[in-house]
Parts: structure tokens; sequence; C-alpha cells
């Protein structure tokens, strides 16, 4: 029976079963998610049991589709050991004081009015200097968030505001895995392509700046600033912290980490065993607790100074405090295992492929082929949640299009930038919408709207593919050289 299921003949899926998945995610997820409020988990096992049907359809069997999630899922695994351990950081930083040091001197430095400006341009700063917005996110963001919170500003906002400006650094630095995965797949160089986004970003990055101002200026924070909530923050974070400059130095060390390019993993277990160090000779957290915020998150309990009760403490700050722990981001973890399994079956039947050159085979003009490069990163994205996939698919599938048409590999290495790497975060099941969400405490679909250039970016690319602004031809030598490498 094994040997007759290896051999079965296979197909490659017509169009309309290769839509039928897609078109069955769109529509389970946006009724079941997004009107009825339903768990998106058990939403995905729907849409991939689907998949699941269009894969035996053609010829798949079950092992098969058993291996392929198996690859997606060892493939996704380092992303899904960076969120546990960011989990336990979350909850580390809280018992040395770290994040609530930050976040008691941000109250007093930030100007409310300002904070979504801020917000993005701390991350966008630390973001390119780093090249990891999930670094950023983890570090600055966290910080923000609770800065946010003390002073009443709207928490989804601000979120947007802090995931946007991290993707900015994260598609510019030279230093970001997609900036050099972008370029690598669509056939021109690093330096080129991050100059060439210059074209999308920047108009993108002011329509962010004065949609933050805008808001910012309107929003009503005069009471919330001088608020009786905001005092006693304040008085109940100094009672219970003793400020050191020492307890920064898990921050710096995550920086320092990633601007040096050591590994993830082991320099955020490195920042967790200094907070907890410092959470146990600085603040006099016992070792059971700081153990016990690394796995099941930090409680206000934990902290044992003269002078503090933590049974007076405010319902601001326990909700401040009282977060991080692995044991928060395995609801996440369920989510993007739940994601591999439909990723995992959709590229294995095939589906995938057909879709896409079904796209490439109606576009026509420069406008309508990088619409169709946006349309399928963005397709890419809701169906694996994945940013690497989202760029590498589309660039082998449309490089020999660009060439074809005369238009440089800079053009879709930015395309692929703009619809892939920073449209993933706003998909509510893919592993960055996930981690943002677990690490920011706002859902996905709250903070959407106000993540502005993770959807303007691609807006422009549209605009000046059929205006012809910011589009590089080859050159007669170029195409030359071009036609001689295609064959």
């Amino acid at each position: 029976m094994s040997k007759e299921k290896k051999t079965r003949s296979k197909r490659a899926p017509t169009f309309a079963e290769a839509i039928i998945p897609i078109i069955a995610m769109l529509l389970i997820l946006t009724i079941g998610k997004g009107v009825m409020g339903y768990n998106t988990e058990p939403l995905l096992i729907m849409v991939a049991c689907v998949a699941a049907i269009i894969a035996f359809r053609v010829g798949c069997t079950w092992d098969e589709l058993m291996d392929e999630i198996c690859q997606k899922i060892a493939k996704g695994m380092p992303a899904i050991l960076i969120l546990i351990t960011v989990g336990a950081m979350v909850g580390t930083w809280m018992s040395s004081g770290t994040t609530p040091m930050m976040i008691y001197y941000g109250v007093q430095i930030v100007n409310p009015r300002f904070l979504l400006v801020t917000a993005f341009l701390i991350t966008a700063v630390v973001s390119v200097v780093t090249g990891t917005s999930w670094g950023s996110v983890a570090t600055m963001g966290v910080a923000l968030m609770g800065i946010a919170g003390a002073l009443g500003v709207s928490l989804p906002a601000t979120a947007g505001a802090v995931i946007a400006g991290s993707y900015f650094g994260d598609k510019m630095s030279p230093l970001s895995d997609t900036t050099n995965l972008a370029p690598m797949a669509a056939g021109s160089t690093l330096y080129e392509h991050i100059g060439h986004m210059f074209y999308t970003t920047i108009p993108a990055t002011i329509v962010s700046l004065i949609v933050y101002a805008v808001v910012g200026m309107n929003a009503d924070v005069t009471a919330s600033t001088n608020s009786e909530t905001v005092t006693t923050l304040m008085t109940q974070l100094s009672e219970m912290y003793s400020w050191n400059i020492l307890i920064i130095l898990p921050v710096v060390l995550v920086l320092a980490g990633s601007l040096l390019q050591w590994p993830t993993i082991p320099v955020m277990l490195g920042s967790c065993i200094l907070a907890g160090i410092e959470g146990i000779f600085i603040q006099g957290v016992s070792l059971k607790d700081v153990l016990n915020a690394t796995v099941n998150g930090f409680s206000v309990t934990m902290i044992n100074r003269p002078g503090f009760d933590a049974a007076n403490a405010a319902e601001s700050v326990t909700k401040l405090l009282n977060r991080g722990g692995m044991m928060s981001i395995m609801t996440t973890t369920l989510l993007v295992l739940c994601a591999f399994c439909f990723a995992g079956i959709m590229s294995r039947a095939g589906c995938l492929e057909v879709v896409l050159n079904k796209i490439l085979s109606v576009a026509k003009s420069t406008g309508s082929l990088i619409l169709a490069t946006v349309v399928s990163c963005i397709t890419m994205a809701l169906c694996t949640g994945n940013s690497y996939l989202s760029i590498l698919i589309p660039g082998e599938m449309f490089k020999d299009a660009y060439r074809e048409r005369g238009l440089a590999a800079k053009n879709l290495s930015r395309t692929l930038e703009d619809a892939g790497t920073v449209f993933v975060p706003l998909v509510p099941w893919s592993a960055a919408g996930a981690y943002m969400a677990a690490t920011t405490g706002v859902e996905t679909l709250d903070y959407l709207p106000w993540a502005v250039l993770c959807y303007t970016g691609f807006v422009f690319a549209i605009i000046w593919g059929y205006t012809g602004f910011g589009i590089t031809k080859l050159s007669d030598e170029e195409k030359k050289n071009a036609s001689v490498s295609a064959h």
C-alpha cells in the first residue's frame, strides 16, 4: 500500500483548483475572524483541509503532505525559538527594572503629542543600525508601548508607528536579511537596491509622519499627562525599583549583538541572564521569582522592596508590568504551526505556482507587471505568512519578465520589499504578525491601519509603475548582456 501511494500519478492543478484554497482562506478568515471574532487557529485548519482536498485531487499523498508541512515547520523553527526567547526576555527585563526604567524616564522626556512620530523615528533608527525589526520592537518598541500606556496615548496607534518604523529599517538596512535577499532573488546588487528603494520608501515615510503628527496634535492628552494615574504610576515605579544605569545593559547587549551580527538566540539568552542577575542583586528579586518570570511572566508580587506593598499596587501598574514569559508565546506558536500546515499543503500541491503563472500571463505593461508583482507578493504573504517566501518565489517567477521587458532588476527587488517584507507583519497568522501582536500586546488587525508605511510603500510602487517615475530601464549594453546570460 505504501509503495502504491508513492507512485501515484500527479498532475498540476487547474487554475480553478489552485484558486479555491485562496478564496476559501480569504472568506473563512475574513468572516470567521474579522466578522465573527472566532479563534484564528481552527479557521486555518479548516482552510488547510480545503487545500488538502485539492492536493489529493491532483495526486498528492498524505505522507507527501506531512513531509512538506514538517519541512515548513523545520524552516520556521528558528523564528519560533526567537519568539519564545523574546517572551523570556520581556519577563526578565521587568524583574531587572530595565523596561520600567525606560518607561519611567520616557514618560518625563517624551511629549505625548509627538509620541507617534517619536516612536516611528526611534524604531526606524534602531532598525537601520541593527538590521532587525524584531529586535527593534522587542527593545525600544516595548518601552514605547509602556510610555504610551502611561500617557494615555492610543496603544494600537503606537504599535502601528513602532512596527512601521521598525520595518523602515528592516527594508533599508544593509544588515537586514530581507534587504540582502531581495536583490539576490531579483538579480540586482545590494546598494543599488537600497538606493532605488528611496523612490517608494521616502514618500511612504512622509505620509506616515504626517498622519502621526496630525493625529498626535489633535489628540486630547493634557488630562492624561497630568492625571492621577500617571502620578501614581511614577510614584509606584520609584517605590518598586532601584534606578541604576547598569540595568540598561540588557538592552545594550541586544542592540550590540544585532549590530555585530552575533547569533540572535544566544544574544537574547545572554540578555535574559544578565537581566536576571541584575534583578537578583539590584532589585532584590529572588532566584525562584526570576526563573518564574522567565517561564510564566513577571508579576509585581515578585518585588519585595521596603515601602512597597504589592497588594496596594494600582491597576495601571499591574496591567503595565505583569507580562512576558515563555508561556505567553505558546498561543502565538500554535498559530504559526497552523499556518505552516496550510502553507505546506499549498506548496506541495503546486497551487501557488499555478496562480503566479496566471497572474504573469495577464501583465502586459510596466505598470501591470509591477501590479502583478505586488499582488503576487501579497498573495504569497497571505498564503504562507513568510517574508522570505514572499520575496523568493515572486522574485524567481518575475525575474525573466522584467529582463525581457527591458526593466532593471532593481525595479523588481524594490517591489519585492515594498509588497513582501513590509506587508507580512499585517498578516495575523504570519510569524511576523503573531510576533508583533505578542510583543506589543495589540492585535494585528487593531494596529494594521496605523502601520502606514507597511501599505503605502507598495501603493507608490504601483503609481510609479504606471507613470514611469522612478523606473530604471536597461541600457542597450545591459540588454545585450542579459540576453547572452539568459541563453
